[in-house]
Order: structure tokens, then C-alpha cells, then sequence
């Protein structure tokens, strides 16, 4: 029987397979309300107007770096029933200015030479950890927290959306995007006219 299900109903992930996603990168998050439920507000003549979930949707957003000092924040947007934001992850070795997670280090034991990511520390490293996933855990944890003291019923969407910006172009094209959201709004993928709260 076991068999029988096996794989048939697990949902792929959408993270790159080969990507670390502690490394130093820009990052496009998105993360929608369950059901697209509109708990944020709404767009009145191209412009967000936030309820008061909205505004901690974005007070919360602007503390990330509070919590996390390896980030900064770009653009971001909070629409109806979504968020829109780009997070750039930069850490930095305080001692040579490198990559400390990514670096690769080589030792040599008994005339064999092991090679160990994460520099001084290994894979121990507790940066390694600092990645996006754990970022945006904590960001939807503290508003959950909060906005259900005023919003019993509110939920997130289990998972998030994200893509790596590789590129200028890309950068530009994406922080564009996230500017002009609300404008578009009538257009967006994740429009959902019949979700207010």
C-alpha cells in the first residue's frame, strides 16, 4: 500500500537545487496570505491603503535587519494579500573581508589533504544557518504572533516564493515590479477579488 502512494502526492520544492540560500546574494520574497485572504488592506486609486495588519506586515518586515545584521533591505510592498520584498544577505568575515560561509579552506592530516567549508568552523558554523528559510520563518512567526491578537483567524500561506537575482537587469526589472504593484494591481497573479476579509 505504501507503495502505492509513494512520491505521487509530495509537492517539489521550489528552491534550486545546488543553491545555497545562506550565501551572499539578492533574493525576490514573496509571501501570501492563506487562501489570498485581503487582511492588509486595499488599493484605492493605484495606492495601498494598510488596515492595521497591514502596517505590522511592514513594521515587522523593516525589523528583519534588527534580527538578522547579515541583511539589508531593498524594495518592498505590502499589497491586499501579499508581500513583496528584496532581501540582500551579505555576510561578511570580519577578518579578511571574505565570504566566511562559503569559503573553502583545505587541511592537511596524516599526508591527506580534507577540505572543509565554512572557514575556521566548518560546517559548526552557526552562519551557515542564517539563511533565507530561517529569515522569513521568524518575519512570519513575530506576525502571526502579533496580528492574532487582533486577527484570531489570521494565516499565512505554508511556503513562500522566492527567486535569486543574478543580474542587474534582473535586479532592475524586479524593483521595478515591486514598486509599481499597487498601479498593476487589477493585473496581478495573485488578485483575488473575492477573498476580503
Amino acid at each position: 500500500m505504501a507503495e502505492k502512494f509513494n512520491n505521487k502526492y509530495r509537492i517539489e520544492s521550489a528552491r534550486l537545487p545546488n543553491w545555497d540560500y545562506g550565501s551572499n546574494s539578492a533574493y525576490f520574497i514573496t509571501v501570501c496570505t492563506h487562501n489570498k485572504v485581503h487582511f492588509f488592506g486595499e488599493i484605492l486609486y493605484g495606492e495601498m491603503q494598510l488596515s492595521e495588519i497591514g502596517k505590522m506586515a511592514e513594521k515587522y518586515w523593516y525589523d528583519i535587519p534588527r534580527h538578522f545584521s547579515f541583511v539589508k533591505l531593498d524594495a518592498f510592498v505590502v499589497m491586499p494579500n501579499h508581500i513583496h520584498g528584496i532581501l540582500i544577505i551579505d555576510k561578511i568575515d570580519l577578518y579578511d573581508g571574505r565570504d566566511a560561509i562559503n569559503r573553502v579552506s583545505t587541511h592537511n592530516t596524516n599526508n591527506t589533504e580534507k577540505t572543509i567549508t565554512g572557514g575556521i568552523t566548518g560546517n559548526k558554523n552557526p552562519m551557515s544557518h542564517e539563511n533565507i528559510s530561517r529569515i522569513i520563518k521568524w518575519y512570519k512567526g513575530r506576525c502571526t504572533f502579533e496580528i492574532r491578537k487582533i486577527r484570531v483567524d489570521f494565516y499565512w500561506q505554508s511556503r513562500f516564493h522566492d527567486h535569486i537575482i543574478k543580474n542587474d537587469d534582473s535586479y532592475q526589472r524586479i524593483k521595478n515590479y515591486i514598486i509599481n504593484n499597487p498601479i498593476n494591481w487589477d493585473n496581478d497573479k495573485f488578485y483575488n477579488p473575492n477573498s476580503d476579509n
